[in-house]
C-alpha cells in the first residue's frame, strides 16, 4: 500500500480512484464556472450595448418599458444616426469590451502563464493592430484599433509608436473603465486568490490606465477571482472586492453595495436611482453622460469610475442572480455595456455557465459571429495550466521557506 507522507493514512487503489474522481469533478466545476465568467461577460456586453449612453427614462420611452432581453439598435439607421454612428449596437452584437477580453484571452493562451505590463506591450498590443477580426458593430472585418475607443487607442500610441516603458504608459490617458472592462481573464488566471488577481491586473493595466481607472481594473479582477473560489458567495465576492480596493474606489464600492443591499430588488427603477445617487459623489462624468463635466476623467484619489461600483451594487441587490443583475445594468443606461459586462462576469463565476440564458448566448454568438463558449473553454484550459504551475511553485517555495527557517533556528 502506498504511503503519502509521514503520519498520513494508508490509502489503497479504491481510495486513489475516489480521490482522482473528486479531483476531476472539482476541475470540471471550475471549468464550467470559468466558461460562465467569459460567456456571462459577453452576453452582458451585448445586451448593454443597445442602451449605452441613455438614461433609464429614455430607455423605457424608446422600448415601451424596461428592456427584458436583446433589442434592436436605438436608431434603425444606426450607420448614419448621431450621436452613436457608425456602430451597430443592439441585435445581440458584442462591443469592444468583449473584443478586448478575447484579445487578452488569446494573449494568455499564447503565453501559458501569468501576464505583466511587458506581456501587454509584446503580445497584446500587436493583436490590436495586426490581427483582422470580425467587428459586429461595424459589420465588417477590421483590426481592433479601428473599433476601440480613444482611451484604448492610447495603448497603441504609447507602446507601439511612443516606445514608453509599459509600466508607466498609462499615465496621462483619460481615466475611464477602459482597462477594467476586459480584466476578467486576469481574475480567472488567479482563480480563488483575489489579492493575486488584484496585483496582476494592476500590472497588466499599467500600459493602459492610471489612478482610479487602473484601480478599478485590479478590483474587478479580484472580484472575478473571488467568484471562482470554492464555496464562494455573493457576500464573499463583495468582501474580497472591498478588501483589496483603495481610496475613492473603495469608498464608492462600499457606498453603492450598501445601497444595493438596502433597497428592494423588486422595485428596479427605485433601486437603479439609489445606485446612481450612491455613486454620483465619486463619478467625474456628471449627470449628463454624453456631456462630461469639465474636470471629467482626470486622476484623483477620491474619485472612482462609475461602472464597477454599480455592477457590484446590482450583484448585491439581486444576490448574484444573472438575469436580474444584467438587466438591471441594461436598464441603468449610461455605460451600460461595461456595467453589464462586469456584473455578468461575476454572476457567471458564482453560478457557472448554466446561469447564462442559452437563448441569449446563442443569439449573441450567431449575430456577432463569435464563439464565446470556445473562448471560455480556451481560458479554462489556460487557467488550469497556470494554476497547476502556481501550485508547483508554491510547494517549492514552501520547502525553501522551511529550509530557511529551520536553518535560522538551528
Amino acid at each position: 500500500m502506498p504511503v503519502t507522507g509521514v503520519g498520513a493514512p494508508v490509502t489503497g487503489p479504491r481510495d486513489d480512484d475516489t480521490n482522482e474522481r473528486t479531483r476531476k469533478q472539482t476541475v470540471s466545476d471550475l471549468r464550467q464556472r470559468i466558461i460562465g465568467v467569459v460567456t456571462g461577460a459577453a452576453v452582458g456586453d451585448a445586451l448593454g450595448g443597445a442602451t449605452e449612453g441613455w438614461t433609464p427614462e429614455q430607455i423605457q420611452e424608446r422600448h415601451g418599458g424596461r428592456v427584458t432581453g436583446i433589442v434592436p439598435p436605438w436608431y434603425p439607421n444606426w450607420d448614419t444616426a448621431r450621436p452613436i454612428a457608425p456602430y451597430h449596437k443592439g441585435d445581440g452584437h458584442i462591443t469592444d469590451d468583449t473584443l478586448m477580453t478575447r484579445a487578452l484571452i488569446d494573449t494568455y493562451a499564447s503565453r501559458g502563464a501569468h501576464l505583466d505590463a511587458y506581456a501587454v506591450a509584446e503580445d497584446f498590443v500587436p493583436r490590436l493592430i495586426g490581427e483582422p477580426t470580425w467587428v459586429p458593430e461595424l459589420e465588417r472585418e477590421a483590426i481592433l484599433l479601428q473599433r476601440i475607443f480613444l482611451a484604448e487607442k492610447w495603448l497603441v500610441a504609447r507602446i507601439h509608436y511612443g516606445h514608453v516603458d509599459p509600466r508607466e504608459a498609462g499615465v496621462g490617458n483619460i481615466v475611464n473603465c477602459g482597462a477594467a472592462m476586459y480584466m476578467a481573464p486576469v481574475g480567472v488566471a488567479n482563480a480563488g486568490d483575489p489579492e493575486a488577481a488584484y496585483a496582476e491586473a494592476i500590472d497588466v493595466a499599467a500600459p493602459h490606465q492610471s489612478s482610479y481607472g487602473r484601480e478599478a481594473a485590479g478590483v474587478f479582477a479580484a472580484a472575478v477571482a473571488a467568484s471562482l473560489a470554492p464555496g464562494a458567495t455573493t457576500a464573499s465576492v463583495l468582501d474580497a472586492a472591498t478588501h483589496v480596493a483603495h481610496d475613492g474606489t473603495r469608498a464608492a464600492v462600499e457606498a453603492v453595495v450598501d445601497a444595493g443591499r438596502t433597497h428592494r430588488a423588486d422595485e428596479p427603477d427605485a433601486l437603479e436611482a439609489a445606485l446612481r445617487a450612491a455613486v454620483e459623489p465619486f463619478d467625474t462624468v456628471g449627470p449628463t453622460y454624453r456631456q462630461p463635466a469639465p474636470d471629467a476623467r482626470r486622476p484623483s484619489r477620491t474619485k472612482a469610475i462609475e461602472e464597477l461600483p454599480v455592477a457590484l451594487g446590482l450583484v448585491a441587490a439581486h444576490d448574484a442572480n444573472f438575469t436580474a443583475s444584467v438587466l438591471g445594468a441594461v436598464n441603468y443606461g449610461r455605460d451600460s455595456d461595461s456595467i453589464a459586462t462586469m456584473a455578468g462576469a461575476v454572476c457567471g463565476g458564482l453560478g457557472g455557465a448554466s446561469v447564462v440564458p442559452q437563448e441569449w448566448l446563442r443569439t449573441v454568438e450567431t449575430n456577432s459571429r463569435i464563439d464565446v463558449t470556445a473562448a471560455g473553454e480556451l481560458m479554462a484550459d489556460v487557467a488550469v495550466k497556470v494554476l497547476e504551475a502556481d501550485r508547483a511553485r508554491l510547494l517549492e517555495r514552501l520547502g525553501a521557506l522551511g529550509s530557511l527557517l529551520d536553518g535560522a533556528t538551528a
